[in-house]
């Protein structure tokens, strides 16, 4: 039988009373302090189930170079974030949405003109497109596609 450890949390952090409705009900609360010495986001991990074809996938859809790999994970060096790619393998790890549920949204910023340029790049590679080039009321050129996995990628424009 397995058990969960309850993870050491701050003071200020308060738990959820054992009678509360489930979590997918309870709108998250912030702390009553923000986590000050965080200052920035450095790494963005993606969770695969299936974590050769996401290596493949992703080192052959974008220039980053490899800063590690292992068996179960590779990182990518984004321009300032890290992008990692990591096998579920933890009891913590859920499941894969797939299409139907993506787990995650990436978005990569180009220039105007190259929205157009990669939409051709992703159907030259039979990469499923979500959605075609267009111009969002946000202020973005938008092309939507997705991964092997089903979660949802963007190359946008600031126009």
């Amino acid at each position: 039988m397995m058990t969960s450890a309850v993870p050491k949390t701050p003071d200020t952090f308060k738990p959820l009373p054992a009678h509360s409705a489930p979590a997918r009900d309870v709108a998250p609360r912030p702390p009553a302090q923000s986590l000050h010495p965080i200052t920035a986001l450095t790494y963005s991990i993606v969770l695969c189930d299936d974590i050769e074809l996401m290596k493949s996938f992703y080192r052959q859809l974008l220039p980053f170079p490899v800063v590690t790999e292992t068996d179960t994970s590779l990182s990518l060096d984004a321009g300032g974030v890290l992008l990692g790619l990591r096998l579920r393998e933890r009891d913590y790890d859920g499941r894969g949405g797939g299409t139907e549920s993506p787990g995650v949204q990436l978005a990569f910023l180009v220039s105007p003109d190259e929205v157009a340029d990669c939409h051709q790049q992703l159907l030259e590679h039979d990469i499923p497109i979500l959605e075609p080039p267009t111009d969002q009321p946000r202020g973005h050129r938008t092309v939507y596609f997705s991964d092997p996995e089903g979660n949802v990628l963007e190359v946008f424009a600031e126009i």
